[in-house]
């Protein structure tokens, strides 16, 4: 430990004297990358940064309403209703015979489960006010994480739509037991059915009409618990279970009593046990031209969980059933995988991240030396470890939003590091002092600046975090990362460089012994010195020469001005995402029938098929595709109707 009276004033200069001379910056080393690397392993991977925008859609049955009544006897006053509610951001229905859908949108970043128990409470407080034709309401509650990662679709040239349907749901309630698994829906194929079709001849020929099969059907197909009786010290339940549970029991139903015979369902009507009629068509196509029915599992995840861990364990449970509760002739294809696609971009940006880590580092090696760039290769990770961890406490996934912010600050971080270890190299050259005092004395020639600098940025990206709207959220792991990095490399420049820089350099001070030490060596490079006098000093010496300097400068600030003034140069806040896949939402006039639509799918099948880059095609004619972050703001889920792909 150097004489304390020797050392620089100021409480940083002693504390950095601490790091020096024990051992507190090899515990800080390994405790920081430990940190960073539980952070990487412990923080969920997605493609978007968690967005949290309360919304719910309430839907209302108006059984026989035009659109229009239902418009303005419900839709409307349900609006008004929920405008009161605070916080409430938008409101707006759409209204249709039967139904309206009333979808409130709270501001982003409201605690969703207590805008929820407002838009129940007013609903509930105001039961009331609902005109007669109400028969009923519900509320659903619409988040990001009901969109979902991985959408499964099978098909087969030997099993109709009827068949993969039954398949696939036998095949999601397996995948549904898969750990962190949520919301979970299949689309597409004909649901079973038991049908009955009315023979009228024979109705007329016993006297039945079609009110007696409704009645004989609706009082049939249900169960009653009568009650208890206590007998012999036994409690007895009785009831009356009565459920249809095959198409035989459908029928030998009795109608009705005709001349003082029963007649049975089976003698007036026919009685099926099979698919659905068909009002909806889904299909998956290829680019050899193959077509075949189709019908798609959909497949979340619950909040806060890593997508590529939820992926990777569906995918792998998938694989178990094959063979088992899916048949041989039945295939598989991944057509969504929200999982491999945001590992993928996280790869893609980590190893961006690690080589612009390398290409400062390997600058360094090439103008300072091979000691110098090891000091600021264990700085810059140790301040991206930490920040990751910091990261992980606050809640923050790592995505691309995250990483793009550390990749931004990579030219912030090595400043302080850069600066110090440069410094320390030119006071342990100049010999003036012994290593460990020059080590000191440069830190603290450099501590103004690098502070001031630190808090720079830090004022700079502080209105970050005032952005309102759904780019606040969205934007929230740059505010916070670019600050968090540049501190933690601060922290790093006083503690942990010094150190090292002490230990790596401290050799070089038997290069400055002598006389040359006495008279003060200057440590800056001859060559250095040489290319900046001959790039400076014509500057300095001529007036006009500074002028035209001046002059190309702001020419070139004109000219990159003008390239975004002119739309040379789109204005995004982020590059173009590069998806897999892409929608092709069809609306044909209202009216069309199904199979009209259905042509038209067709044709872009046919389209699809002789584009390169096409890999498969999934259509849906009459009904909604899976949910992507698209359709839940745009609510296409909803979709319904034979003039909708």
């Amino acid at each position: 430990m150097p004489d304390r009276e020797s050392l620089p004033k100021g409480l940083i200069p002693r504390l950095v004297a601490q790091f020096l001379t024990s051992k507190l910056s090899i515990l800080i080393m390994i405790f920081s990358f430990s940190l960073g690397a539980a952070a990487i392993l412990l923080t969920p991977r997605e493609e978007e940064p968690q967005i949290v925008v309360p919304m719910a859609d309430v839907f209302v049955q108006a059984p026989g309403a035009s659109a229009a009544e239902v418009e303005n006897l419900v839709a409307m006053p349900l609006e008004r209703l929920l405008w009161q509610i605070d916080g409430v951001e938008y409101v707006y229905s759409a209204s249709r015979r039967d139904m309206a859908v009333v979808t409130v949108r709270f501001f982003v970043g409201e605690d969703r489960e207590r805008s929820l128990v407002k838009l129940h409470n007013k609903i509930t407080m105001n039961i009331d006010q609902a005109p007669p034709l109400v028969k009923g309401w519900v509320i659903k509650p619409v988040e990001i994480d009901d969109v979902p990662i991985v959408n499964l679709t099978l098909y087969s040239d030997l099993y109709d739509d009827h068949a993969l349907r039954r398949i696939g749901e036998e095949v999601l309630t397996r995948l549904a037991e898969v750990q962190d698994t949520s919301r979970t829906s299949i689309v597409g194929g004909r649901k079973r059915e038991v049908r009955v079709e009315l023979l009228p001849e024979n109705m007329a020929g016993r006297g039945v009409s079609k009110l007696d099969v409704h009645r004989a059907l609706q009082g049939t197909d249900a169960s009653v618990t009568a009650g208890t009786f206590s007998r012999a010290d036994e409690e007895t339940l009785v009831t009356s279970e009565s459920f249809v549970a095959s198409a035989k029991e459908v029928e030998q139903l009795v109608v009705c009593v005709h001349e003082g015979r029963p007649v049975y369902l089976r003698d007036i009507a026919t009685v099926m046990d099979g698919p659905e009629e068909s009002v909806t068509y889904s299909r998956i196509s290829f680019p050899d031209g193959a077509v075949y029915p189709a019908v798609t599992l959909a497949l979340a995840k619950k909040k806060g969980t890593n997508a590529v861990d939820v992926a990777e364990r569906i995918l792998k449970r998938l694989e178990e059933l094959k063979g088992k509760v899916i048949p041989d002739g039945v295939k598989v294809e991944v057509t969504r995988n929200y999982g491999r696609t945001a590992q993928q971009k996280v790869n893609d940006l980590l190893s961006s991240l690690a080589f612009a880590v390398l290409t400062v580092v390997g600058l360094l090696l090439f103008t300072m030396g091979w000691r110098e760039a090891l000091v600021v290769a264990v700085s810059v990770p140790l301040s991206f470890s930490l920040a990751l961890f910091v990261n992980f406490l606050f809640g923050y996934t790592i995505n691309r939003v995250t990483l793009f912010a550390l990749i931004l600050s990579l030219g912030l971080v090595v400043d302080d590091p850069i600066t110090n270890v440069d410094n320390i190299q030119r006071h342990i050259l100049m010999g003036r002092r012994k290593p460990l005092l020059a080590t000191l004395f440069a830190v603290d020639e450099v501590l103004p600046p690098v502070i001031l600098s630190t808090l720079a940025i830090i004022v700079s990206f502080t209105p970050m975090f005032f952005i309102t709207g759904m780019m606040g959220p969205y934007m929230a792991p740059m505010a916070a990362n670019v600050p968090l990095t540049v501190t933690f490399s601060t922290v790093a420049a006083l503690t942990i460089v010094p150190w090292l820089s002490y230990k790596l350099l401290k050799g070089y001070a038997r290069e400055a012994e002598g006389a040359a030490a006495l008279s003060g060596k200057d440590a800056t490079p001859a060559w250095i010195k040489k290319a900046y006098g001959l790039l400076l000093r014509p500057l300095l010496e001529s007036g006009v020469k500074r002028g035209l300097l001046f002059a190309v400068v702001i020419l070139l600030l004109l000219v990159s001005a003008g390239l975004a003034l002119f739309r040379y140069v789109p204005l995004k806040m982020l590059p173009f995402d590069n998806k897999n896949e892409f929608q092709i939402v069809v609306d044909l006039p209202e009216g069309t029938p199904l199979e009209a639509t259905d042509r038209a799918v067709k044709d872009f099948e046919q389209y699809l098929g002789t584009v390169p880059e096409v890999v498969h095609a999934v259509s849906y004619t009459g009904t909604a595709s899976p949910m992507d972050f698209n359709g839940m703001v745009r609510h296409y889920y909803l979709r319904q109707g034979g003039h909708v792909a």
